[in-house]
């Protein structure tokens, strides 16, 4: 009974994970038995949800007849996607980005979980997992040629360093379909898990050092604070807005330093202050 199976999912998934983690031929049996909650609270086993994923691809090709067919490079990854969610609260802004796009993401907030998918990805090359925050995926933002945001990016690039004091900051812009959206972070997922890993084993080395090889800070050239800071690079408040941009990111990707928090909160109240003169 598959109803009474999900009752009782959330309690005993560590304890399967960690079996199959010690024992291929359990976890060859438990392969289409594993459960995984998704972003609407569903559950469904790896097979359902790896069809879902097909069928959504295959109407969305049947909906864009303009789709490239230039689009094969065979350096390309042909694994399927399954993106996940570690943190419903922190990646709340991704979430809400998914299911305005029809989109879907398991839930994997178990420490044991980071080992589990490693471990199925090592078992089965057709697929991959990576958190809904590792990359904009081409379903969240409008088809634009490199070469057509190329300038934008040059300049954005360097009025960010500079008023972040970041030299070797990295950035992306993109056109996001959602222009309320200004900024956001992304870290690869690679970056990531190392992270994580150096957390789990308490490695003496502080884990955000690692954050440079992968964390990018994306500017959606939709936003309007965005278009301003590209139309007035040598403007009195853009280094403000700059940093105000970098700083709503990071919230929302994670949390901020004890001494950036401090300045943000200050800055917000400044900029408060400064709608009302």
């Amino acid at each position: 009974d598959k109803e009474s199976y999900e009752k009782y999912w959330d309690d005993i998934s560590p304890f399967i994970k960690f079996g199959c983690l010690k024992d291929e031929k359990f976890c060859d049996r438990m392969n289409d038995y594993i459960l995984f909650k998704d972003i609407n609270d569903k559950y469904m086993t790896l097979p359902e949800l790896l069809k879902e994923k097909e069928e959504k691809e295959a109407e969305a090709k049947d909906e864009n007849t303009d789709d490239n067919a230039d689009n094969t490079d065979e350096q390309k990854d042909t694994r399927e996607t399954i993106y996940y969610v570690t943190d419903k609260n922190q990646q709340g802004q991704y979430i809400r980005m998914f299911k305005e796009s029809d989109m879907n993401a398991v839930i994997l907030d178990h420490n044991i979980d980071t080992s589990f998918i490693t471990q199925l990805e090592q078992r089965n090359q057709n697929y991959k997992f990576m958190r809904i925050d590792a990359d904009v995926t081409d379903a969240l933002k409008e088809e634009v040629s490199e070469e057509e945001m190329k300038s934008a990016l040059n300049t954005l690039t360097e009025t960010f360093r500079a008023a972040l004091g970041k030299e070797n900051l990295d950035v992306k812009v993109e056109k996001l379909k959602d222009a309320s959206i200004s900024s956001m972070i992304t870290l690869s997922e690679e970056g990531r898990r190392m992270q994580d890993m150096m957390k789990m084993y308490n490695m003496g080395m502080d884990a955000s050092m690692f954050g440079g090889s992968g964390q990018v800070l994306v500017l959606n050239a939709n936003n309007k604070l965005v278009q301003y800071v590209l139309e007035h690079t040598d403007g009195e408040n853009t280094p403000k807005i700059c940093e105000q941009l970098y700083d709503l990111a990071q919230l929302s990707h994670g949390s901020l330093t004890p001494e950036r928090m401090t300045k943000f909160i200050a800055r917000s109240n400044e900029i408060m202050g400064m709608m009302l003169n």
